[in-house]
């Protein structure tokens, strides 16, 4: 289908798109990528009367390390993130990630601040930004201000951005040297939504898991933390009682719908394996 009339607009900085942004209210709409906005105006289920595209905002698209602080601008691609020895010597849980986004059709236009702004349950990079306890910076007209990624989500497509407001970078913590990470995935082909994923930050000491970070992808109507499943294997070797009891905790705060990729009782099964794949695979990172 060919989407509604609208008005195009190109920015060239920050400053000028929120302008733009606050002038146009509820009739305007952002473009990052495109890759999920476009289709949803293609259906009719979007039609902006203004677009602002960010693709000219040049300073969007950065990936700087500032001592133990990683800054992405959100106009970065994920073929960029991909690509970039930076972001996968700091962090290469990112790299590992991005190569399970979508398809690299999509991975070369497709943005890391679209990925994580618009409050898509299947993505898969808000997951991971949580599990790396990021954290997002916002500006408006009026105000700048940062977010924590654990606390950006609500809801299927809703998130703690306000109205005006644009994301225009994610700061990561760097990982302390030696850490273990995963990313597990489960979907039915290449491009696909994750029937259920996990991502895994860990450090060991003395063979035992000191400090875990466990996170679910689409697996609720927003990612998950997964706490419980984090905090019951802390101090353990991870042997199988500490992987079970993982996979138990995680299961508990799945609610899943059920869809093409499986019921819901599937969905949450799987999603247990991925826990348990995730933690193993990060564990062995980090004692070999």
């Amino acid at each position: 289908m060919i989407p509604a009339p609208f008005s195009y607009h190109r920015p060239k900085t920050v400053s000028e798109a929120a302008a733009l942004l606050a002038q146009f209210g509820d009739d305007g709409r952002l473009l990052a990528g495109g890759q999920s906005l476009i289709p949803m105006m293609k259906l009719r289920l979007a039609t902006p009367e203004h677009l602002i595209d960010l693709a000219g905002v040049a300073n969007l698209k950065t990936i700087e390390r500032t001592g133990n602080t990683l800054t992405i601008g959100a106009m970065t691609t994920q073929a960029e993130l991909i690509d970039s020895q930076v972001a996968a010597d700091a962090v290469p849980i990112l790299r590992e990630a991005s190569l399970l986004v979508a398809d690299p059709q999509v991975r070369y236009v497709g943005t890391l601040g679209g990925n994580v702004a618009n409050g898509d349950p299947g993505n898969d990079m808000p997951a991971v930004m949580m599990c790396l306890d990021a954290a997002f910076r916002l500006q408006s007209q009026d105000e700048a201000r940062s977010v924590k990624a654990r606390d950006f989500y609500r809801g299927t497509y809703d998130t703690a951005l306000t109205p005006g407001e644009i994301l225009i970078a994610i700061e990561i913590p760097v990982p302390p040297g030696g850490h273990g990470f995963a990313y597990e995935k489960l979907k039915r082909k290449i491009g696909d939504y994750a029937t259920a994923a996990a991502g895994v930050l860990l450090t060991v000491r003395g063979g035992k898991i000191d400090t875990c970070s466990v996170t679910l992808s689409n697996l609720a109507d927003k990612p998950l933390c997964a706490n419980d499943a984090a905090a019951v294997v802390v101090g353990s070797a991870l042997d199988k009682v500490a992987l079970a009891a993982a996979a138990k905790a995680a299961r508990a705060i799945m609610s899943p719908a059920s869809d093409t990729r499986g019921t819901a009782e599937y969905r949450t099964f799987v999603g247990g394996v991925m826990v348990e794949r995730a933690l193993k695979r990060a564990f062995a990172r980090a004692t070999s």
